[in-house]
């Protein structure tokens, strides 16, 4: 079994940041730290929490209770809301220092990213030595407050495991030595992909721990545990060989926006959809994109919703094009009610150098010469700072979310959003 192992040297870094948006908040505010505080979706009893700091963790308060449960534990509980410029300013300082180690660098989460090695090896002989300066220089660069938990391994699985394992600011490196004694100690629901219905499963398969998991045969996890190649992945990936792709093509660009309060007003929810586009927009132009179709949906106050996608004769790249196009959609919907949340995404993505030109080829070019001069200037001096007339005095407007599972919004960022 043991000669099953990937032998290689381990190349691939997971950094996770511990607790993010609670740290990053005690890192901006000292009075915080050291004190037991939740970021939640609202300050309101029935809010849900998106991230406890280390010291509400350690008094059993953990993220998807209410605030009202956390209050129950500990009443004194700070409680705040979600400040996503901050946490995107956060984002793009660490993936730079990360930069400066390798090329190759995965962003996972708002929170999470991945450094592979593999390309820069002979530069970096000792990982655990560059683990431990890349936690210092966030402490010396990003704030004192800021911790961080890294694995080390062969595969992007076994790094992310090994980030997990010892939170906080842990260190941990797997390798074919110390792989098995890993798993011993480890729990199913410790593996990244394993949720409580995977265990069950695995469960019912004979299979209760890690170890079980890895000692059990390809043939078997194929056919009879996952009946499907997904049981041959989860071989390949404990067995320390890479399964998982690092990078999936887009194939759609889009946004989405939580009104502070319902409305209705074709007004204000006209600005919201250019502002909307205007993200977008952004993205799909850092990108190189163009696209053929829109799509938008709407959840309504009554807790309905709808939603629309048509493709276009002609490309669309402009911030003004995709803003009439969703306003195209948005005049279709079947009845007009309060609208609590938002989206609109642009897809058929195709190279901008691809793209055939109108016989207006003149206006076009000077209307994207204009788009991307916009454009430079908000990535030097802040979003929003050279703005369409109609998005003006919007910053009250809109309650500005950051999602766990993906970083799409800052795919071409390279300047942070806080003022």
């Amino acid at each position: 079994m043991e000669s099953l192992i990937n032998r290689e040297k381990p190349l691939i870094m997971h950094i996770d940041l511990n607790s993010c948006f609670a740290t990053i908040e005690q890192q901006a505010n000292p009075l915080l730290r050291g004190k037991p505080i939740v970021v939640a979706a609202y300050t309101t009893p029935n809010a849900f929490i998106l991230a406890p700091s280390i010291e509400a963790k350690r008094l059993g308060i953990k993220m998807g209770m209410r605030v009202r449960d956390a209050q129950e534990i500990y009443p004194k509980v700070v409680v705040r809301m979600p400040d996503a410029p901050k946490y995107r300013d956060v984002h793009l300082k660490f993936k730079k220092i990360f930069e400066d180690y390798s090329p190759e660098v995965i962003p996972k989460s708002i929170d999470e990213a991945i450094i592979d090695f593999r390309t820069v090896s002979n530069l970096h002989p000792d990982l655990i030595d560059v683990a431990k300066e890349i936690k210092q220089r966030m402490k010396d660069e990003i704030g004192e407050w800021i911790f961080c938990s890294i694995g080390i391994g062969t595969n992007m699985f076994l790094a992310k495991l090994g980030a997990t394992l010892h939170k906080p600011d842990g260190l941990t490196f797997i390798d074919h030595i110390n792989l098995i004694e890993t798993y011993k100690k480890a729990e199913l629901l410790d593996l990244c992909g394993i949720n409580v219905r995977y265990q069950a499963r695995l469960n019912i398969h004979g299979i209760h721990t890690p170890y079980d998991f890895f000692k059990a045969s390809q043939d078997f996890l194929h056919k009879e545990v996952f009946r499907s190649v997904v049981g041959a992945r989860w071989y390949v990936k404990l067995h320390g060989y890479e399964a998982d792709q690092k990078e999936f093509p887009t194939k759609s660009i889009g946004h989405q926006y939580a009104l502070q309060k319902t409305t209705a007003d074709p007004k204000d929810l006209s600005r919201l959809i250019m502002k909307l586009c205007e993200k977008m927009g952004r993205r799909l132009r850092n990108k190189g994109y163009t696209a053929r179709g829109i799509h938008m949906w709407f959840s309504y106050r009554d807790h309905t919703g709808w939603h629309r996608g048509r493709m276009m004769p002609q490309a669309m790249y402009t911030t003004i094009e995709l803003y009439r196009h969703a306003m195209l959609i948005f005049n279709q919907q079947p009845i007009i009610k309060p609208i609590s949340h938002m989206g609109v995404s642009s897809y058929h993505l195709s190279d901008r150098n691809e793209t055939q030109m109108s016989l207006f080829e003149n206006d076009y070019i000077k209307a994207r010469s204009v788009s991307d001069a916009a454009d430079k200037i908000n990535n030097i001096y802040g979003e929003f700072t050279v703005v369409p007339g109609i998005m003006m005095d919007m910053d009250d407007t809109i309650l500005d979310r950051i999602a766990f599972g993906g970083v799409r919004e800052m795919e071409g960022l390279e300047t942070s959003f806080a003022g």
